[in-house]
């Protein structure tokens, strides 16, 4: 079983509660216990899974946002 880490993504696009919701089911449908926190003034995401930071970050683009960092 593989160890959860938390870490943080810009993501560009994120406008509103559809926004939140979308990225949180995209990461969450990976890793069903993932802990997701999305700040949409600051553009972040910080997420707690035992996916990788890119499994995260290709979840995200797949559902058309864009992650810069």
């Amino acid at each position: 079983m593989s160890t959860a880490s938390t870490f943080q993504l810009t993501v560009e696009g994120m406008s509103c509660q559809h926004c939140v919701k979308a990225v949180t089911q995209a990461i969450q449908t990976q890793d069903a216990d993932a802990a997701v926190a999305v700040d949409l003034p600051g553009k972040q995401v910080t997420v707690t899974s035992t996916l990788s930071r890119e499994a995260v970050a290709a979840a995200i683009a797949d559902e058309g946002y864009n992650v810069t960092a």
